[in-house]
């Protein structure tokens, strides 16, 4: 065939009908041509028999073959994908149907295991979550706003398990045969035949994906890094109520810089904020940060401030970015209080956490305001765009929002006791 595109074989037929392609391939079950469109040229399709009928798809190329969301280093590939899947999705249809009504997820498989690991790590880790607690919410007056409800929840269930997480599914194609790991049913196709989380290794399809919990329970193994990693992500990963980066550079700085003149306003050489981010990244919560190798408490400072702004997702979320800047917005101070404390509620847990910690830390900080000249507003500068940024990549919107982000964080360290 003359002019036949180099990435087409002998399987292309030039410009040709339907009608053609019909008679040619009629009769012959799984039989394939391509053939370039009469109507519009430079556009191929893809002529299949199946069922004593020839199917035509569109087919695109961008340095693999596609008809769909697949993409396949050759045509016999897709074609193979494409027989196996209209042979299931044919024969198989009213039980591809019923395969997520009736799953065994909760009972053998991922969840079993899952069950087993969290009842083990409860076991070991019950008392030194006990011990975190914090209790300085005593003595709270009763006609203050509280968050008792969030606390009992805390209390009761004061472990990172109980933070609910969305699995991250992405495109996986399996080695060999592979079972659904929420139905129990096999997982077909040639390629990309479901998803897999990559936080903790769930194997499922992709139409089985949208009825599984959030109850990720994210693998060491698999995370990568500290800094850049999801904030709810690697307190399971890690087994903590925080980051432990916060936890860290927070017990560090406690220790010896609350007094540190400028705290968290003057910055720390920016290739030894680096270092600290590659320890923590190299060896997590085993990395050293102390005073004998970082004497300079603005190094650890910048490491936390850096962490916050590395998150994916803001400790305060995009979700509710919005619902702040609103309650930012209210005169009435009371009110502002009431709808900003409301806001806090929809944070997830780990996010929550971690920002009722940072806040009580950051109370301190302003404690020592004689030494440091750090009060609630100008800590409120330097953490508000650290903390929430709008969802929207716009500058003109943080340059607007920037007063109500600052306005926030000051009304948080003022009011922790109350707030949280």
């Amino acid at each position: 065939v003359e002019n036949r595109p180099k990435y087409y074989g002998r399987e292309f037929h030039g410009i040709i009908s339907r009608e053609q392609a019909d008679e040619i391939l009629a009769g012959v079950e799984g039989a394939y041509i391509l053939r370039e469109s009469q109507r519009q040229p430079g556009c191929y399709t893809l002529a299949l028999r199946f069922g004593n009928q020839t199917l035509n798809y569109r087919l695109f190329y961008d340095g693999k073959h596609f008809v769909g969301e697949k993409r396949f280093e050759s045509i016999h590939d897709l074609v193979t994908d494409g027989l196996i899947t209209l042979y299931i999705e044919t024969k198989a249809s009213e039980y591809i149907s019923k395969m997520t009504t009736n799953p065994i997820y909760e009972h053998i498989g991922y969840a079993t295991l899952l069950r087993e690991k969290v009842s083990r790590r409860l076991s070991r880790t019950k008392n030194e979550s006990r011990k975190a607690s914090v209790t300085s919410e005593e003595n709270t007056p009763v006609e203050k706003i509280t968050s008792l409800v969030r606390r009992a929840a805390l209390t009761q269930n004061d472990n990172h398990f109980n933070y609910e997480k969305a699995h991250n599914f992405k495109v996986h194609t399996f080695r060999g045969p592979h079972w659904c790991e929420y139905c129990a049913n096999f997982m077909w196709g040639l390629i990309a035949q479901g998803v897999r989380c990559s936080d903790c290794g769930l194997n499922v399809h992709k139409q089985c994906s949208k009825y599984v919990p959030n109850d990720c329970q994210p693998d060491l193994k698999r995370i990568k890094r500290v800094y850049c990693c999801d904030l709810t992500t690697l307190v399971k990963a890690h087994n903590t109520q925080r980051p432990m980066v916060v936890d860290s550079c927070i017990r560090e700085i406690e220790a010896r810089g609350l007094k540190s003149e400028g705290l968290y306003r003057v910055s720390g050489f920016t290739e030894h904020i680096e270092d600290v981010k590659m320890a923590f990244d190299r060896d997590g919560d085993k990395a050293d940060i102390s005073a004998s190798i970082y004497p300079d408490i603005n190094i650890i400072a910048g490491a936390l401030k850096l962490y916050f702004r590395d998150l994916p997702i803001p400790v305060i979320t995009y979700d509710t970015y919005s619902k702040f800047i609103e309650a930012a917005k209210i005169s009435n101070p009371d009110e502002r209080l009431e709808a900003i404390h409301e806001v806090l509620m929809l944070l997830p847990a780990a996010h929550y956490e971690t920002l009722r910690y940072l806040m009580i830390h950051l109370k301190k900080v302003t404690l020592h305001e004689k030494d440091n000249f750090m009060n609630a507003e100008n800590l409120g500068i330097v953490f508000g765009p650290t903390l929430m940024r709008p969802p929207e990549d716009s500058t003109l919107a943080t340059l607007n929002d920037m007063r109500y982000q600052k306005l926030i964080v000051q009304i948080l360290i003022e009011n922790e006791d109350v707030l949280f």
